[in-house]
Formats: structure tokens, sequence, C-alpha cells
């Protein structure tokens, strides 16, 4: 990734596509509105995961605890990064669905999925009140450098375009049927610092 003066430049959904050589993607949520500061959505499912590169599973509690500047408590993708926690729309999951898959809530790696919103097109550095927590959008799209099960039964992961990631700003809980309100859109920089994978706990 990029970056001026120490901030990530916007990577956008497109970008991933084509450093996945994903031209002509076979799946792809159509483009909406573009969020607006006071937009809202609805968390429609929490998810974590012990173990990385693995499907997450559905709290049983329905809620997850966001930790300042770590992610989500018990899942294997907090850290000391700018990946913390990570957020795809029901609608992507939908599209999915519509190409054949028996994919659920989770089933991408999300720890937040959400109905309502366009997440894609919200620019690197908006925040986000999602429940009694505050994220920042650091990253949209993802670049696999394998491919997951689900690429291999259909040819194609809507995640690698459409999964969007943040870092925890302020604490708090997120429950099934909070409101996602977006804050402030962002100017395409992040206010934390980019690495490729967690760096030692501070």
């Amino acid at each position: 990734m990029e970056s001026e003066g120490g901030c990530a430049v916007n990577e956008t959904a497109r970008a991933a596509a084509e450093n996945l050589g994903l031209d002509n993607p076979l799946m792809a949520t159509p483009d909406g509105l573009a969020p607006e500061v006071g937009s809202t959505a609805t968390v429609t499912s929490v998810n974590t995961s012990e173990k990385k590169e693995t499907r997450k599973t559905p709290a049983e509690s329905r809620a997850i605890e966001l930790e300042r500047d770590f992610g989500v408590r018990g899942d294997a993708h907090a850290g000391n990064w700018h990946r913390q926690v990570s957020f795809l729309a029901e609608e992507s999951i939908a599209v999915a669905r519509e190409h054949g898959l028996d994919v659920s809530e989770g089933d991408f790696g999300e720890n937040v999925t959400i109905k309502g919103m366009n997440l894609k097109a919200l620019p690197l550095g908006s925040r986000l009140e999602i429940g009694d927590a505050e994220v920042e959008i650091s990253q949209i799209g993802k670049v696999c450098h394998t491919r997951c099960a689900i690429y291999y039964l259909a040819g194609d992961c809507i995640f690698p375009r459409e999964g969007v990631f943040g870092w925890v700003v302020e604490p708090g809980a997120v429950r099934v049927g909070d409101t996602v309100r977006v804050l402030s859109l962002g100017s395409g920089e992040v206010r934390r610092q980019v690495s490729q994978q967690p760096l030692p706990p501070k």
C-alpha cells in the first residue's frame, strides 16, 4: 500500500480487484448511493474466530466487545495494526447466494455484518459509530495471496473487493440490531500506522 506522509492512500475496491487479476469479477454488488454524514445502517450479525484464515462464527450472545486500538476481544485478527475489525454488507452476501453459494454471516471472515449501507464507497478515514463503539475505516478491499474455499467453489470471492476494515477509536459493545451511523467522511487518509500484519503489542 502506498503512503504519503505516513498516511495510507485510499486503496479502492477496484484496485484490489486488479491486483487479484479480476478485471471482470463474477460477483459484484451493484453500486448504491455513497454514504453521507448521518447515514445509518443496521448490524445483522457479529462474528469471531479463534484462528486466522477461517470462517467466523456468529457470537452466541449476539454481542462482541471492541477494545480501543486493538479490535474484537477474543478474535484472532485483533492486534496492533490498522485492520482490527472487518465489515461486510449483508447485500454482498446476498449476491454470493444468488450465484449459488450456501453462505451466511461470518463465512467471509467479517466481524460485523451490516445491512443498508454501501460500505465500499466510504472514503478512508471515515468515522462510524457502531453500537457503543467508534471505528475509523482504514482499508477497502484486501489482496488475497492464497485462494479461499469460496473462490474455489465459485471461481470468485466477493470479500477482496467489498470487505472493509477499521481500527477501534473508542471501545464499546456492538450487538445485533445496533445502529451504524456515519459520524464523518474521511479525506482518504488513515490516522493510524498501516502494516501488513499485526505489530508487537504496545
